[in-house]
């Protein structure tokens, strides 16, 4: 078991920011750390407002099935890369700092593509060299992350088919069963959606912040941040799964 979190005694740290700390304290209490969620924040099915959100946003409802191994994977997969890049900062993650976010579908949302340039370059930075390298470590998480998700979604889109066969041939299949299902199978292809838009969203960001990383401070390193964005792109452009918003059954899986 791990050991109880004892008082912090500030006798001869007083070099040490009290802020320091507390933030230090607190993060151990937690089961967390910097950049990162905390323990007690999570629980199996903390991303299953994805598919609620989703359906909800296009006048549709949830399902109240429970959610499979594979459809809990997907969201977990999803939600970092739905996620803006550099929206929660650090210090605000020692607290367990995490907030559903709205669908792309929603009308009021307003998509800024300045807004991850602005805070990269915004925030003190020891050189102007850690701006990129900051820029290259964001893109390379997005292309590290794309895989696994992409492969999860093709195994939930395929089983999904198979569901919707699966529906002709099953027995005194009620009403609330049959629309279950559907607003099962219509989260999995929205979710992945979502996460294609905000894919490219990203690429859209990134793309800014490099070119007016040119402008203010040149360097040689803008060609690697350059081509990993490219890289991320073309991923993007040709993803392993295309989704389309369904009602229940319109689901392709390429290749």
């Amino acid at each position: 078991m791990p050991e109880p979190c004892l008082p912090i005694r500030t006798a001869g740290l007083r070099s040490f920011p009290a802020l320091m700390l507390l933030a230090v304290a607190l993060g151990g209490c937690s089961g967390g750390d910097f950049g990162r969620t905390r323990g007690d924040m999570r629980n199996d099915d903390m991303h299953r407002w994805l598919g609620a959100e989703v359906t909800g946003s296009v006048g549709f409802k949830p399902s109240h099935f429970q959610l499979t191994e594979n459809e809990r994977q997907l969201r977990d997969l999803a939600y970092p890369l739905i996620e803006p890049p550099r929206s929660r900062p650090a210090w605000k993650s020692v607290f367990g700092d995490y907030q559903p976010l709205p669908s792309p579908w929603r009308q009021k949302v307003a998509f800024d593509r300045t807004l991850y340039g602005r805070t990269l370059i915004d925030e003190p930075h020891r050189s102007h060299t850690s701006r990129y390298q900051q820029l290259i470590e964001d893109v390379r998480n997005d292309i590290t992350r794309f895989e696994p998700f992409f492969a999860s979604a093709m195994r939930v889109i395929e089983l999904d088919r198979k569901r919707s066969a699966s529906m002709k041939m099953v027995s005194e299949l009620s009403p609330r069963e049959r629309d279950d299902a559907i607003a099962r199978m219509e989260e999995n292809t929205l979710i992945v959606q979502w996460v294609q838009q905000c894919l490219e969203r990203r690429i859209s960001s990134f793309r800014w912040a490099l070119e007016r990383l040119v402008i203010q401070a040149p360097d040689n390193i803008a060609a690697d941040a350059d081509r990993l964005i490219g890289e991320l792109a073309a991923q993007t452009a040709n993803p392993p799964v295309a989704a389309q918003p369904v009602n229940g059954r319109a689901v392709t899986v390429k290749g």
